[in-house]
């Protein structure tokens, strides 16, 4: 049975250094910490890496893994979101999907992909999914 839950989140990026050199390569990299809001009230950590030149109008991308540790819509467990973000001359492309087989506890057998949306500074959520419970 598909489902939405929608809500906010708050999240919090933490430049990381990059072990194998200290010279700029346009790689960078990012620690996430997040709590989110909602119909899905958990908290996320994960890790992010990015690409650009950083000239305004030129092409990006960014992948990152997130654990999710919660409940959504009452049932408790975690499960890992994977992002794959492409900025193409200003044009952006972003997919947030449930890892498979990655859900636990009352959350197993979760699918789904999550969109998000900032506006006046405030990041918001929307996650379509469905949950399949094996009985």
């Amino acid at each position: 049975m598909a489902a939405q839950a929608k809500g906010g989140f708050d999240v919090k990026m933490t430049p990381q250094t990059w072990s194998e050199s200290s010279v700029d390569h346009t790689l960078a990299r990012f620690s996430l910490d997040k709590q989110y809001h909602g119909d899905l009230e958990a908290t996320a950590q994960g890790q992010m890496m990015s690409s650009g030149s950083g000239t305004p109008g030129s092409s990006a991308v960014y992948v990152a893994l997130e654990k999710v540790t919660g409940s959504l819509h009452g049932r408790k467990g975690s499960f890992v979101l994977y992002h794959v973000g492409i900025m193409r001359k200003g044009v952006p492309e972003l997919t947030i999907t449930v890892a498979p087989d990655s859900g636990t506890d009352e959350l197993t057998g979760l699918a789904g992909t999550l969109k998000i949306d900032r506006a006046d500074g405030k990041h918001s959520y929307e996650l379509d999914y469905t949950l399949v419970t094996l009985q």
